[in-house]
């Protein structure tokens, strides 16, 4: 899954954005036109293929996601796009954080996670989910560390 950097790191400039929808429209075209199973990467400064095929220029952050969505997919992990401001409902919440939605309403009420109401609905920002599963992740890897540490020092053998 991708991690919070990695989501802010797709976030593109005005530039990159244009480039992007015209690669979004070329795909769409090209998908809905061509069985074609393959995709060409090309250098810079090339503006065909040898066999005249056109080329499709994609921002480097655009690839960076397909390489990211490409690597978790090889690995059997489900992919899913879904943009940053998105608001998620507590039991999106809780799938993303692998914990119960009586859990995650318990960590909202408690103040560890902000939230706002739609109506009487509670709601989560993707980054703040992102942001408290990122803190929990560095807390566990903090406390394995203390304990490995721990054992070492009294000769445990780990």
């Amino acid at each position: 899954m991708l991690s919070k950097n990695d989501l802010l790191d797709t976030v593109l400039d005005e530039k990159e954005a244009e480039l992007a929808k015209t690669a979004q429209r070329c795909i769409v075209a090209a998908l809905d036109h061509s069985k074609a199973v393959n995709l060409a990467l090309v250098e810079d400064g090339v503006e065909r293929l040898t066999d005249g095929t056109p080329l499709l220029r994609l921002p480097p952050k655009v690839l960076r996601l397909f390489a990211n969505m490409l690597g978790a997919l090889s690995q059997g992990q489900p992919v899913a796009f879904l943009p940053q401001s998105m608001d998620l409902t507590t039991q999106q919440a809780a799938m993303l954080l692998n914990v119960s939605r009586p859990y995650l309403v318990g960590l909202l009420e408690g103040g560890k996670i902000p939230f706002h109401k739609v109506g009487k609905h509670r709601r989560i920002s993707l980054e703040d989910a992102l942001k408290f599963k990122e803190e929990r992740r560095k807390a566990s890897a903090d406390a394995l560390a203390a304990l490995s540490e721990q054992a070492q020092e009294l000769g445990m053998g780990y």
